[in-house]
């Protein structure tokens, strides 16, 4: 064990290569060579220092060829042995010499470095700069594409909910649910409006295990151009996506109140106020047909404005009451 800790061990606690040089990082064995690595120039300095210092304890080589040394200047003898290149005044001085033109070297690596990492840094800096910019015009494209999209629908909008199981164990563990729906238009000009549903807890007040159904005005590119308030009429679908003939949406007819907030111009890219159904349907009608299929549940909102109304309606649907909700 003791000869795994000094020698393999990688978590094992170990001084940088370097700390004879004055490099006091300590750090795990796994972690050196990254450590060396990123301080590599920090390192060489470290090591310029140590042997610029080491040459100017020697005494010039002039006073050792005279021999008018003095004995008194020397410190004691080391009491480590001396190596035997540093044995005379001659080899110290070649090793003085030797030592001065590695400094040089040092030195002269670190400006190339130093002219290096000056490079790179510019050079990232503008690659940051152009990757930035990319992402803004790569989300102002998707903004755009968004907003196109939106406009196709020309007020006939089927919502797809994926994943619909997870927001049913939501309410069931009586974590609220409330979802919206991406935006989109009644025309081209036409208003913004988008759909917002929630499934009510078993515990909710006089709404519980019901799905609540609303639709909200929101800023549209066409807002100048439209009459406000919004005026028509709303019909709001549950699909049942059964393959028979005998298919049973869940469905409801609402028309809008000028009066209300929930249909006035927006001042936020979506009305706080939305208008619609507390009670659209029981959560537990979801069973009785095939509302869900693959996990998804199907909502359309079928849009007639002002100008529109005179279209037919369905025969023999009447309307019911949309329980005055402008939540």
């Amino acid at each position: 064990m003791a000869d795994h800790y000094d020698m393999d061990c990688y978590k094992a606690p170990i001084p940088c290569t370097y700390c004879f040089f004055g490099c006091k990082e300590k750090m795990q064995r796994n972690e050196l060579a990254r450590h060396l690595q990123e301080f590599t120039q920090a390192h060489m300095r470290m090591m310029a220092q140590t042997l610029r210092s080491f040459s100017s304890s020697f005494p010039p080589t002039s006073n050792m060829a005279s021999g008018s040394l003095d004995p008194n200047q020397f410190e004691p003898a080391p009491s480590y042995p001396v190596p035997p290149s540093m044995s005379s005044p001659h080899d110290s001085s070649q090793q003085v010499q030797s030592m001065k033109e590695t400094i040089e070297q040092l030195e002269a690596r670190l400006v190339i470095q130093d002219h290096q990492i000056r490079e790179l840094i510019a050079k990232m800096e503008t690659q940051t700069a152009v990757v930035t910019d990319l992402k803004h015009t790569v989300r102002a494209l998707e903004e755009k594409l968004v907003e196109v999209e939106a406009q196709q629908y020309n007020g006939v909008f089927v919502w797809k909910i994926s994943n619909f199981s997870a927001h049913l164990r939501s309410q069931e563990e009586e974590r609220p649910v409330v979802i919206h729906s991406p935006g989109f238009y009644t025309g081209k000009p036409g208003y913004k409006l988008c759909l917002r549903m929630h499934l009510q807890s078993p515990s909710a007040p006089r709404c519980a295990n019901y799905i609540s159904l609303f639709v909200h005005t929101m800023q549209g590119e066409y807002d100048n151009l439209l009459h406000w308030p919004f005026q028509g009429t709303i019909r709001l679908s549950i699909l049942d996506q059964s393959e028979c003939s005998n298919i049973q949406d869940q469905e409801e007819i609402m028309d809008t109140k000028p009066d209300l907030l929930a249909f006035q111009r927006p001042t936020l890219p979506r009305n706080p106020k939305g208008f619609g159904y507390v009670t659209f349907m029981p959560i537990q009608a979801l069973r009785q047909r095939m509302f869900i299929k693959n996990d998804t549940l199907l909502v359309r909102c079928v849009v007639t404005t002002q100008g529109e109304l005179n279209s037919p309606r369905r025969e023999g649907f009447h309307p019911r009451n949309s329980d005055g909700a402008t939540l």
